[in-house]
């Protein structure tokens, strides 16, 4: 009777305070010594609190069960300290207890969240040694933890290995080479993917996507769009995202446009992505007109979304507007601004010729200046013929930021010419020239159709 009230009262409770009360009962009626119910009860709270539940489990009476151990350590897993996925994996060794199939893909996770590398490579091993290697989940766990890693060619090598693959199994590679910066390799596996007959979904073309948008291939990204359409596979979010996302990356504006208004479900980063891009391809009033819809909808910017906004406001001298999205970012969102919204604020003002506005940014920022803003603020000065009262400190971090790039060394020795201190620029020019610097040609990039990579996924496709 006890059980089935217990059960019934664990269904309602929903939040902290709940579950408080239910655990006062528990010590009363003495229930956390039916492991089947205490078992019931962590696996309920670890969604809540995970921090309840680690109290729970820690003053247990009895001994918990491999069930329990996973609970707790799945949730360590998907929190912000998946640290603590792994040390409790290690404590529920020296009780005794032997980890089984569900135990290793969370550790493994965890390993991965955490940046473990020496830890992933031991718990790699233990599965090997303890038969779990055949086991696809624990095979497409590992897959993705040396993805996560930056270790692609270990994650090839857990592939192949794998007796069998699922579409989870070819996604998780083909991402992996996406996450490494290896998007052609990720192009020619999944040609592979495709003559072992294994059809890909939504996640998969996501990741194909991206590798299309790395590449600036268009000709492969349309081939997979074409894919999309014509086998009818709908257009989630995601999915949605990341095809205009390749179009607008790739230069084709109006049609993620197109794609863009197809959706019929946005999110925040579809929406940031789109005002992003038109305010990159020169559409900046189109950008703050799209930005305001956002806000109409009810989605609330993010910092990155502002970030976009504001450089559209820079590229087209709407100072006072610009001014207006970083104080309603301050004021309205609560946002605190990050170095890119800095950078923004001091290029819109440098390129406006409000070259005393820039420096006051400069000087309030609760931060050092990264380089692109001191190049921005330096060559602004130049162009505009402000260098006499020039901040002599800006010019020397700029060099010690980055010591070993010539255009700063150039631009450095540009300012203290026309500002008369000609051995400072003469002591530049000699620096730059023993240090082996030189001044890389300003430069376009021209798309070029990489026939191979096209011909691959076109046959696969097929």
């Amino acid at each position: 009777m006890m059980s089935r009230q217990f059960q019934i009262l664990l269904q309602r409770s929903k939040t902290t305070t709940h579950l408080l009360q239910l655990h006062s009962l528990i010590l009363k009626t003495a229930i956390d010594h039916n492991p089947l119910l205490i078992s019931q009860f962590i696996f309920s709270i670890s969604s809540v609190s995970i921090e309840l539940a680690r109290l729970v489990f820690d003053r247990l009476p009895i001994r918990a069960s491999v069930f329990v151990w996973n609970t707790i350590i799945r949730a360590y897993t998907k929190s912000s300290v998946p640290i603590e996925a792994v040390k409790l994996f290690s404590q529920m060794q020296r009780v005794g207890l032997k980890p089984d199939n569900f135990t290793y893909p969370f550790v493994v996770k965890a390993c991965g969240r955490s940046f473990m590398v020496g830890e992933g490579k031991a718990l790699h091993s233990m599965i090997v040694k303890r038969g779990f290697d055949s086991d696809w989940y624990v095979g497409n766990t590992l897959l993705r933890m040396y993805a996560d890693l930056n270790a692609v060619g270990h994650a090839r090598w857990v592939f192949d290995e794998m007796t069998v693959r699922d579409v989870v199994s070819w996604s998780s590679m083909i991402a992996g080479y996406v996450a490494c910066n290896c998007p052609a390799d990720a192009l020619v596996l999944f040609r592979h993917m495709m003559l072992a007959r294994e059809k890909p979904n939504s996640v998969t073309l996501v990741s194909l996507l991206s590798a299309c948008t790395r590449l600036l291939n268009i000709g492969v990204g349309e081939s997979i769009h074409s894919y999309i359409i014509v086998n009818c596979i709908g257009l989630d979010v995601a999915l949605g995202t990341a095809i205009l996302k390749m179009y607008s990356k790739c230069g084709h504006i109006e049609k993620a446009l197109q794609v863009f208004n197809s959706m019929t479900e946005k999110n925040l980063l579809s929406w940031t992505v789109m005002i992003s891009g038109l305010a990159d391809h020169g559409h900046g009033e189109h950008a703050i007109s799209l930005f305001t819809q956002m806000e109409q909808t009810g989605l609330q910017p993010d910092s990155t979304s502002f970030s976009g906004i504001m450089s559209a406001c820079s590229h087209l001298g709407l100072v006072d507007e610009g001014q207006n999205f970083f104080n309603q970012m301050v004021r309205i969102y609560n946002i605190k601004p990050r170095m890119e919204h800095y950078g923004c604020m001091v290029d819109m003002f440098a390129r406006a010729g409000m070259i005393e506005e820039a420096y006051e940014i400069i000087k309030n920022m609760p931060m050092e200046p990264n380089s692109v803003i001191l190049r921005s603020f330096i060559g602004a000065r130049r162009s505009h013929g402000r260098v006499l009262d020039f901040d002599e400190n800006l010019r020397r971090l700029l060099l010690e930021i980055e010591p070993g790039i010539g255009a700063n060394y150039v631009l450095a020795s540009g300012v203290s010419s026309l500002s008369g201190c000609w051995n400072e620029a003469a002591d530049l020019r000699v620096s730059m020239k023993e240090k082996g610097l030189r001044k890389v040609p300003g430069w376009s990039r021209v798309e070029v159709s990489s026939s191979y990579t096209e011909e691959i996924v076109q046959d696969a496709l097929s």
